[in-house]
């Protein structure tokens, strides 16, 4: 396995592939940050790819976009199951779906964040009147409080999380940018080993404390990646 590029706490590994060396296995449950293309740890997610592990659990607000992100590994058939919020933009997960070869939990969107919020935080299961009265709620254990009722969620704690950072230090402290936060943080403490994909690196002790979102002792390994494409989801322009 490739070490990291200093000894003690530099969580710093010379690339995406050195840094998912070991890790990932097939049948494996992930938590991938990102909302739509914005925040998406891209070069994690393309290493991923090309490991050709099989076999996997996501939980993600959604699945990219066709070509791009998690698109990729729907490509290559390397995810069974989604659990996700939003399909809505990924015409191969369409199709997937529909001939059911991809299985698909769909989570309401807050209920997913917390999830995974839960998962980091040791808490097994929370009740949440999200879902009551729909598919939502079929199998899932009910129970009322002050008269109103409730339906059981598990917490998602994930073998390895994948998150996408604004800037890092060597030690794993996160900085998220604006709306690329999105599902970052929740995703970043849920997994038994994160891993983080930062646009800028730098010592121990350059970031503000009072602006670090995630503390590094959630992030296992990270990884330096300076020029994300950051492509965009879906572009409107103005006719002229």
């Amino acid at each position: 396995m490739d070490a990291p590029l200093h000894r003690g706490l530099n969580k710093l590994y010379p690339s995406a592939d050195a840094a998912l060396e070991g890790v990932v296995h097939d049948g494996m449950l992930l938590a991938i940050g990102g909302f739509g293309l914005c925040g998406i740890p891209e070069e994690l997610i393309c290493a991923l790819r090309n490991t050709g592990v099989r076999n996997l659990t996501v939980a993600s607000n959604n699945a990219g976009v066709d070509g791009w992100g998690l698109g990729l590994l729907l490509e290559t058939r390397q995810i069974k199951k989604m659990i996700s919020s939003y399909v809505g933009e990924n015409a191969e997960f369409e199709r997937q779906f529909l001939r059911g070869e991809l299985e698909v939990e769909f989570c309401p969107q807050g209920t997913l964040a917390e999830r995974m919020r839960a998962g980091g935080a040791g808490i097994p299961g929370f009740y949440t009147r999200t879902g009551i009265g729909t598919a939502i709620a079929e199998g899932k254990e009910q129970k009322e409080f002050d008269g109103v009722s409730y339906i059981l969620e598990r917490g998602i704690q994930a073998d390895v999380a994948l998150v996408k950072a604004w800037q890092a230090d060597l030690h794993g402290n996160l900085v998220y940018r604006r709306t690329a936060r999105n599902f970052n943080p929740n995703a970043a403490t849920c997994g038994k080993v994160t891993i983080a994909e930062a646009e800028i690196v730098v010592e121990p002790g350059e970031l503000d404390p009072d602006a670090i979102h995630t503390p590094g002792i959630f992030v296992h390994r990270l990884v330096h990646n300076p020029r994300p494409e950051k492509r965009i989801e879906k572009r409107t322009v103005r006719a002229t």
